[in-house]
Parts: C-alpha cells; sequence; structure tokens
C-alpha cells in the first residue's frame, strides 16, 4: 500500500492535493485540525477517484499531538511506511509588525514553520530505511518575495524554503527528494478576505490561481519521474514572481 500523507487536506490546496494523489494510486491520510465534515468531504473525493484513505485529527503545531496519532497509525499497520508527506497545513494572522501581537508572530511560525521540523522528522527515518520517499512543502510566494502585512507568514515560509534546500542534501543519497512549492493566490478560503480584483491586475496572467494547478505540480514531485529533482522551488503564481 502506498500510503501519503497531507496536513491541512481538509479543503483548498490540501483536498486538491489528497485528490490528486488519490488519482496517482495513492492511498491518502487526510489531516484536519477544526473541520471533520470538510475533512469528510475531501475523502470522499478521494475515494471517487477509486482510491482510498482516511482522517486523521491532529493539531500540526503540538509535536505530542504528531507523534501519537502517527505513531498509533504506523503501530496499526506493521510494515507499511508513508512514503509521500506534502506539509500543506499553514495559517495567516496579518498585521503591519508595528501593531502585531507576539501571539500573532508564535502562532503563524508553530503552525507553518515548526510543524515542518515534527513531521518530516517523524516519518523521515522509515523513507531512509526504504530508500524512498517524498517530502513536498507549500510554501508561497510571500517566503520568497514577502509582503506588507505579513512578516511573520514570509518567515515562516521563507524558514521552510531554507530547510528545505538543506534536508534535500542530507538525503538525496537515500532517494528521498525534498521540494517545495510555492503558490501565488490561489483561490481558497485562505485568500477569500483579500481584494480580488485589485490583486489579479498585478498578475501577468489577471486571475488567480487554482488549487489543482498547484496539485499537479505536488503530483509530478511525488512521482518516479521526479526522482532526479531536490532541493528546488518551484512557482505557481501566473508569473507575479520569478
Amino acid at each position: 500500500m502506498n500510503v501519503a500523507l497531507v496536513t491541512g487536506g481538509s479543503r483548498g490546496i490540501g483536498r486538491a492535493v489528497s485528490v490528486k494523489l488519490a488519482e496517482m494510486g495513492y492511498y491518502v491520510l487526510v489531516n484536519y485540525h477544526s473541520s471533520k465534515e470538510e475533512a469528510e468531504i475531501t475523502l470522499q473525493q478521494v475515494k471517487e477517484k477509486g482510491s482510498d484513505g482516511e482522517i486523521l485529527k491532529f493539531d500540526v503545531a503540538s509535536q505530542e499531538e504528531i507523534e501519537q496519532t502517527l505513531g498509533s497509525w504506523l503501530e496499526a499497520h506493521p510494515g507499511i511506511y508513508i512514503r509521500v508527506v506534502v506539509n500543506n497545513a499553514g495559517i495567516r494572522k496579518d498585521a503591519l509588525m508595528m501593531w502585531m501581537k507576539n501571539e500573532e508572530w508564535h502562532d503563524v511560525l508553530n503552525t507553518n514553520l515548526h510543524s515542518f521540523l515534527y513531521v518530516t522528522r517523524f516519518l523521515i527515518k522509515d523513507m531512509l530505511i526504504n530508500k524512498w520517499g517524498r517530502i513536498i512543502n507549500v510554501v508561497s510566494l510571500s517566503g520568497l518575495k514577502g509582503l506588507p502585512g505579513q512578516a511573520n507568514y514570509s518567515a515562516a515560509k521563507a524558514g521552510v524554503i531554507g530547510a528545505t534546500k538543506a534536508l534535500a542534501q542530507e538525503i538525496a543519497k537515500k532517494n528521498v527528494t525534498v521540494n517545495a512549492v510555492a503558490p501565488g493566490f490561489i483561490k481558497t478560503d485562505m485568500t477569500k478576505d483579500m481584494d480580488e480584483a485589485q490583486l489579479k491586475a498585478m498578475i501577468p496572467m489577471g486571475r488567480f490561481g487554482k488549487p489543482e494547478e498547484v496539485a499537479a505540480i505536488v503530483g509530478f514531485l511525488a512521482s518516479e519521474e521526479a526522482s532526479y529533482v531536490t532541493g528546488a522551488v518551484i512557482n505557481v503564481n501566473g508569473g507575479l514572481y520569478t
């Protein structure tokens, strides 16, 4: 059984990624934190693609919850390891830095950056033992370019980009790749409070992207065809930033 874990898989990019991996034949573990109903919808769409999976509730900012939940799952499935990890879960708490509260900074870094360490470190050993694995991090235009009002989010995503490049070099010889996908403005719940009309005027393609367009890149990076791609950051932003 080829197993993939998608954190934050209950909606948006995470849902699209889960469905794409299901199309590729993966048994998909759909992580969620608060919305079980949305996670169930994702799982149903996974099954409609002829694959299967299950939902797993844990907070990616909690090392204890991650290790307890994933550890229990692995114990219940001896001989099976999670071959693909998509670190997608994230939150935004935008504010100009002069007014940013400490908790707004720490919450965003915990969920967007520290989760990469907690999830990846816990699962990487099995990939190295089996000499095959794919670690794919969903980062952001903010982590490359920086966006005003997002010093916390930009710092977190830039941190994941740096960690992606470092870890890729550490484990390349074991046939485990580590890559990042950097979406620009994608039509999801996370961007619904943004002024789409104003922002899309800045985008050469003149529109927001679709979650499925991000998922297509994730699918490629999870495939055997991407076996010589590691340490890469692939932009999916309609030409907004290159």
